[in-house]
């Protein structure tokens, strides 16, 4: 009896399999992430991307822009996969950038990327990395990429596979799709959304926020490849990088909203600062130290 081919089989099922996520990701992400419902997720409206990870699975994101949008804010989750309350905290905030009646939000031109890292989300169990064992969050084409992320990688984290900076900047989808999405939206100020380490983080041209909810300003430190370096330090787009308290639980939907509102209230007052002349704070970002160990972002 001739066996059948397998290649065609394999293909067939892996084209069915992402089918089936293209067309309906809120029960995985429902799944998997923690304090998001599907209805949350199906309310969020996700529109897919041309763009796919490593393994295969769509690119998510959401643009919510009113008429008088000013400000354009993106909004990025799930850098690291194994930070799944970073994904639920985006979707969070897409649902209130859609009903929350505050004047400052109807003002910005927000984009959301809830889940940059599919793969390392799905992934069982979730990790840090891609697909391709990448640590995105140190991929980012900042300069002298070449020698500094692969001897900080080496000698700074005694080459930790959670922090592998990949072969070369900009080497895999997902971080490539995110360089894209700010080369074409040119957005004024970047929102990145990590966990476990509780603190706010800033890179960029601008005064920071002091806190936003129960989350303080402590500046940790750039490291080569990393957003904050790539888009704060490198190409002068502020980059508020939040660090919530927990990697696999969200705050209360109270502490979110907060959040939210501190958020909008510095933007509001940056945007303010910037119309009588005054946007730009002390500009020492550049020359800030990489710290001896590998801590948040």
């Amino acid at each position: 009896m001739p066996v059948p081919c397998l290649k065609p089989l394999l293909l067939a099922s892996l084209l069915t399999v992402q089918s089936v996520q293209a067309a309906a990701p809120c029960a995985d992400f429902a799944a998997r992430l923690p304090n998001v419902q599907r209805e949350l997720c199906e309310s969020a409206r996700l529109q897919p991307t041309a763009a796919r990870s490593v393994l295969g699975r769509t690119l998510w994101m959401r643009d919510v822009k009113p008429e008088q949008a000013t400000l354009r804010v993106l909004v990025v989750g799930a850098i690291h996969g194994d930070e799944p309350s970073s994904a639920s905290v985006a979707f969070h905030w897409l649902r209130l950038a859609g009903q929350l009646p505050v004047a400052s939000a109807k003002t910005v031109h927000w984009r959301f990327v809830p889940v940059l890292n599919p793969d390392g989300i799905f992934h069982q169990p979730p990790r840090r990395v891609n697909g391709h064992g990448v640590d995105l969050n140190r991929n980012f084409s900042t300069p002298n990429w070449d020698r500094e992320a692969r001897q900080y990688w080496e000698k700074r984290t005694r080459k930790d596979p959670r922090r592998y900076p990949g072969a070369k900047s900009l080497s895999e989808p997902e971080s490539r799709f995110l360089h894209e999405q700010i080369r074409d939206f040119k957005p004024q100020l970047i929102v990145s959304i990590h966990a476990p380490y509780g603190v706010l983080d800033f890179d960029g041209p601008a005064v920071p926020p002091k806190r936003l909810g129960s989350l303080y300003l402590h500046q940790v430190g750039i490291y080569p490849g990393s957003l904050g370096n790539y888009g704060g330090v490198h190409s002068g787009v502020p980059v508020v990088t939040i660090e919530l308290p927990n990697a696999t639980r969200t705050p209360r939907d109270a502490e979110i909203r907060q959040m939210w509102l501190d958020l909008l209230g510095w933007m509001s007052e940056r945007l303010r600062a910037q119309r009588q002349g005054g946007a730009v704070g002390p500009s020492y970002f550049e020359s800030r130290l990489v710290p001896a160990a590998p801590t948040a972002e």
